[in-house]
């Protein structure tokens, strides 16, 4: 099925009724909000429901966490990366994703919305108003507010049943051999529900408990520690009392590190694995040696849930619920600043690595690890902006390759522009911020603030890498335009340089291939691709490689080769596969449907250009307003429609359309690859 619902990480109790009524109320109506308490199951029950009924969304079900997003003008492009949108216009977030979505019909799941409730009610009036087919599913302790919203409240589990059902469950899973045969045993794990009012969180930390206690020595300590913490002075519904009771009580019965573990750990956004636990959490009296022991005690308390993924890494996280204690606690201990600054050192440390690594073989593995690690890359930045401008517009100026080679545009331009605001004079991180700035302005198509920071980049760079990548940005912003001539004196006396192989020399080489075919120079531009495709792959190096390929492939195709043309267009589309570049797809299968259709076979040709038009609609300005590319497709359709006939070709470009992203580029990769890829 189409979309991105996470795994089921437990067994799923009960909920027959509410899963039966979530169900009917989505078929009548389109925004459908759950509430109650934290740990009710509210997140549950949304996945549980939408996996039941994705077969009724012919654009699949779409699932966005937003627990750890905290600045909400991020939002909409939060919710477009769940969908893959990398739009990498000038249009808002928000108008971009209303775009894409206008005659689309997908179930949008919005989970965790309580930190953001203005700002997700006002995405989602924007999005309900301008899609008419899309369905909206929210999970929040509040209502949002929005007129058309219908509010389902989600009750705890009937202690005597569900909820009894669930304790014994998951006791089972602490204790494999423990039975409930005995009517003692049975009585106390029903006393055990009510104190804990069926609320499932309260219910999985509980069962964990049962490695060092019997049921009946459980119920008896729960009474009288709940008598002790609950305080009825507080002004909140019963079940949020209970709720926070129940996590404080965890929180006393575990050992004086394990609270310290908890409090400091609850600074992650998102997962984290044990370098990291060990790297943020230790200090005082908890050294890091000790670190990975006080964590499994956390894991065994249910404090932290824990993964393996697909890589054979353990991914670690907490529980919205339970890391909001964490950090409360984090405060009593007045260690909030400190911890916080420790994280934010670290990602700033692994943007620096990532950075000098991103040329090299380990490419790949770093594109894998910053997505996952993505949400505590902004916690970072955002932590950064507010106590240290110049360590943030460092960070946001080493993240260059993330901002527009990962698709992160948008962001990455708010991101580097606040930082810059920031740190008005002169510095040492300035000119890498201002480069980076100008690349995401000349990916999105704004080629005079490119321009513009170009020659501010190359007047005040001093490092010879630095005046490089100038280079390319200053020429770049001339050559998309439509002056090649002009582009190539601006490359040349910057690859006259030697500073071998890096990411400003590999991208002015790229832009001279580009330059050079522009000019119908395609044997000498041509020979100068297979040298820069040589070099990258010789360093394990994918995401310039490709560029090579396409211009390989272009050059072929103007030299009437059009099986060659092929070949290293489906070589361009493999490498940007893997690392989910819309742009770079985009172009590649504009220039594969050109190479098929030189190849007289028009339907292929039209069916890829109907895929590329899905793509470019993610990227959002279709052939970057680049004269040489919109002549590239325009030709292809002439071509195309010449031999198939309008009917025939609007057809199989309707086809193309419908047929989706993945299984249009696995189509479009059938074809063979060219000798050395």
């Amino acid at each position: 099925m189409v979309g991105n619902l996470p795994a089921e990480s437990t067994s799923f109790i009960g909920r027959s009724v509410e899963l039966t009524t979530l169900d009917g109320l989505l078929e009548q109506h389109r925004l459908v909000t759950v509430t109650g308490p934290g740990g009710v199951g509210k997140s549950r029950l949304a996945l549980r429901t939408a996996r039941r009924i994705e077969g009724r969304y012919p654009d699949g079900v779409w699932w966005v966490e937003l627990s750890p997003l905290r600045d909400r003008n991020l939002l909409a492009a939060t919710v477009a990366d769940a969908f893959d949108v990398f739009d990498q216009s000038l249009r808002t977030a928000c108008e971009a994703l209303c775009s894409w979505l206008a005659d689309k019909r997908p179930l949008l799941v919005l989970d965790t919305c309580e930190h953001l409730i203005s700002a997700c009610g006002h995405l989602i009036g924007e999005l309900l108003q301008t899609s008419p087919g899309l369905t909206v599913l929210a999970t929040s302790r509040q209502a949002l507010g929005r007129p058309q919203e219908r509010v389902f409240p989600l009750e705890p589990l009937a202690v005597a049943g569900e909820a009894l059902t669930l304790f014994k469950e998951r006791a089972t899973e602490a204790v494999p051999h423990l039975s409930f045969a005995d009517p003692a045993r049975e009585a106390a794990a029903a006393d055990v529900c009510r104190r804990l009012d069926g609320i499932p969180l309260a219910l999985e930390l509980a069962g964990a408990r049962l490695r060092l206690w019997s049921v009946e020595q459980l119920a008896t300590r729960l009474g009288s520690r709940f008598e002790v913490l609950a305080d009825t002075r507080v002004a909140a519904l019963p079940r949020h009392q209970t709720m926070r009771t129940a996590i404080g009580w965890s929180h006393e019965l575990c050992e004086p590190l394990e609270r310290l573990l908890w409090a400091r750990l609850s600074v992650f956004a998102g997962e984290f694995d044990l370098a990291a636990a060990q790297h943020i959490g230790a200090g005082g009296p908890l050294p890091a040696c000790a670190v990975e022991q006080v964590l499994a005690g956390l894991i065994d308390k249910s404090v932290v849930r824990t993964r393996l993924e697909p890589s054979g890494r353990f991914g670690h996280r907490m529980l919205d619920t339970i890391r909001e204690y964490g950090l409360r606690w984090l405060d009593e201990l007045g260690e909030t600043p400190e911890v916080a600054d420790r994280h934010a050192r670290r990602f700033r440390r692994i943007a620096h690595e990532a950075d000098e690594a991103w040329m090299g073989p380990g490419q790949l593995d770093w594109y894998v690890r910053l997505e996952a690690e993505h949400a505590d890359l902004r916690t970072a930045l955002e932590h950064l902006l507010a106590t240290d401008p110049e360590a943030a517009l460092d960070m946001a100026g080493s993240l260059w390759f993330v901002w527009f080679c990962c698709g992160r545009l948008r962001e990455g331009r708010g991101y580097l522009q606040r930082a810059l605001d920031s740190c008005p004079g002169p510095g040492p991180y300035r000119a890498t911020a201002v480069w980076a700035l100008g690349m995401c302005a000349f990916l999105q198509g704004d080629f005079v603030m490119a321009h513009r920071l170009g020659e501010e980049c190359a007047r005040t760079a001093t490092d010879p890498e630095l005046r490089l990548r100038a280079a390319y940005l200053y020429g770049g912003s001339v050559l998309m335009p439509g002056d090649p001539e002009r582009a190539l004196g601006i490359l040349d006396p910057a690859l006259a340089q030697d500073t071998g192989f890096s990411a400003g020399r590999v991208l002015c080489a790229l832009a001279r291939i580009y330059a050079l075919t522009n000019l119908a120079r395609h044997t000498e531009a041509s020979a100068e691709a297979v040298l820069l495709r040589d070099e990258c792959a010789a360093r394990g190096e994918r995401w310039m490689r490709a560029y090579a390929d396409y211009m390989l492939a272009a050059n072929a195709l103007a030299l009437d080769r059009p099986a060659e043309a092929a070949a290293h267009a489906r070589a361009m589309l493999a490498g940007k596969r893997l690392l989910h570049d819309s742009f770079g797809i985009a172009i590649g299968l504009d220039l594969l449907a050109c190479a098929v259709t030189a190849q007289g076979d028009g339907e292929d040709g039209a069916l890829f250009l109907g895929v590329g038009q899905e793509c470019w609609r993610t990227v959002g300005k279709a052939q970057m307003g680049a004269p040489e590319l919109t002549a590239v497709r325009e030709q292809c359709e002439r071509r195309a429609r010449a031999a198939l006939g309008d009917g025939a070709y609007d057809s199989a470009f309707g086809r193309g359309v419908a047929t989706g992203l993945d299984d249009g580029l696995a189509l479009a990769l059938k074809g063979g690859l060219p000798d050395g890829s």
